[in-house]
């Protein structure tokens, strides 16, 4: 065994033990965006004065070790929060794959009291929902599992709660596997068999969460379409009478839904991490310095911080505003090798791919439900955009990239976190959501010509009507 100090503090490595393994083994949290690869370059770290790569690197001596101060991914859920404790308490927790959000509820009421967010530690084990299936299959859910419950119950003591009879718990399919210690590695490979779709209900101490008695889990609707999307149903609500409403839960995995009130048709479709920044040169979450919002001559970052990197919704402002000058071009070509947004920070051609890979996935997959519904975008009452991407979202700049089809532009209304605020509705009355799921039929894009036709038509940017500023930022806001 090696000693090592780590910022101060002496942990144990084993002899040619990756670096990140032992960092993860010791709770310190080194975000693996690639899985370990060494593809991504973010999990720098200084070991005796030079930067290493923590995934990379083998221990075979003593060492010090710097690890970059962790910095709180800023998450707005959108929650109005009335700060009063009455009546029966429950907790109700959006188990995201990159940021947790808990929140304490009023069952009397249905008055949101506080809400408390953090970083998902298991983002150590990789960016996307299948990484951590991969390392589920190699090593079992039990690591995975630990570094959440053990988050959720930090939660827990910030939120200073009275003790709460029950915890509800929303998250994607794969998430939820991995809360309740459940081996989800068949979901990494077709026919992707979760072993559970329905309702799930265990006793907290079992699952060594505090300051609870019961975990209930919101009920998924497929491999790749989770309790997140059925909270957001609930919380979104059914259109009027004939009418259809589309809700967009954008992530790593980008969740779609088209309903009514005579059911749904539900998919996923893999926009990858570009909206979490992980496969971006410049990419990073929002976190103080991260750029949320662009335009010629105008930069809007995370707390005002300077500049050092982009965020999703920055992303696609920036897209939007080299589309409209000309830099780049309706196939995505740009002649220069990056951009400089500002000093230090760039977007590259192969950043500009991969944003192409991820806003085609996401409108065709929109695309593809309305087509195999044959409905029309008239009969489109709403557009929801959820997931903390949204909160910030330039609705323009998306239309403007395709991101969003054009044609329902008016009709786009972001939600922010709907997970967390459905699971707090559910929380509230747990009735009905699961006579509604299961009306919900999965459309599998994989095996779909339609939308590998729709794919390939929306990669480029040439059916795209131009940014022309509308809906413009507001300069004074902060995250």
């Amino acid at each position: 065994m090696h000693q090592l100090t780590v910022n101060g503090r002496p942990i144990e490595a084993a002899d040619h033990e990756p670096l990140s393994d032992a960092l993860r083994r010791a709770g310190i949290v080194v975000p693996l965006p690639c899985g370990g690869r060494g593809s991504c370059g973010k999990c720098r770290v200084t070991v005796n004065g030079k930067e290493e790569l923590a995934c990379q690197y083998r221990v075979t001596a003593d060492a010090a070790v710097t690890v970059p101060e962790k910095e709180t991914i800023l998450s707005e859920t959108g929650a109005a929060e009335t700060g009063e404790v009455s009546g029966r308490m429950a907790l109700a927790l959006d188990l995201g794959t990159t940021t947790l959000a808990l929140a304490l509820v009023s069952q009397e009421d249905g008055g949101i009291v506080r809400v408390v967010t953090d970083a998902n530690p298991q983002r150590a084990y990789g960016a996307d929902v299948m990484s951590r299936i991969g390392h589920c299959r190699a090593h079992g859910p039990t690591g995975l599992q630990l570094a959440a419950v053990t988050a959720v119950n930090r939660l827990i003591r910030t939120l200073n709660a009275p003790p709460a009879e029950t915890m509800f718990v929303a998250g994607n399919t794969a998430m939820l596997h991995l809360f309740f210690g459940t081996d989800c590695s068949a979901m990494g490979a077709a026919p992707y068999t979760p072993a559970f779709l329905a309702s799930q209900t265990a006793p907290a101490s079992l699952l060594g969460i505090t300051g609870v008695e019961t975990v209930v889990s919101l009920p998924c609707a497929a491999a790749f379409v989770g309790a997140d999307l059925t909270a957001g149903l609930r919380y979104v609500g059914l259109p009027p009478e004939g009418k259809y409403s589309l809700l967009i839960d954008l992530g790593t995995n980008a969740e779609v839904v088209l309903f009514s009130r005579a059911g749904a048709l539900c998919t996923a479709a893999a926009a990858g991490p570009c909206f979490e920044g992980a496969n971006i040169s410049c990419g990073m979450s929002a976190t103080p310095g991260a750029i949320f919002a662009y335009a010629p001559g105008f930069v809007q970052t995370v707390r005002g911080a300077p500049a050092k990197g982009v965020c999703g919704t920055g992303l696609v402002d920036i897209v939007a505003a080299l589309l409209a000058d000309g830099t780049i071009d309706e196939t995505g070509y740009m002649e220069c090798e990056e951009f400089e947004v500002v000093p230090g920070v760039t977007l590259t051609q192969s950043d500009i791919r991969q944003y192409q890979l991820a806003k085609s996935a996401v409108c065709a997959a929109v695309l593809t439900l309305l087509q195999k519904q044959n409905v029309p975008f008239e009969e489109i009452d709403k557009l929801y955009i959820a997931g903390g991407f949204a909160a910030k979202i330039n609705v323009g700049s998306a239309v403007a990239t395709g991101l969003l089809p054009a044609e329902l532009r008016a009709k786009c209304v972001a939600v922010g976190n709907s997970s967390l605020l459905g699971t707090a509705k559910f929380a509230c009355d747990p009735t009905g959501l699961s006579g509604f799921v299961e009306k919900m039929q999965y459309v599998d894009l994989a095996a779909d010509p339609a939308f590998s036709d729709l794919f390939i038509e929306k990669m480029t940017f040439e059916d795209q009507k131009p940014f022309s500023g509308e809906k413009t930022l507001d300069k004074t806001s902060t995250l």
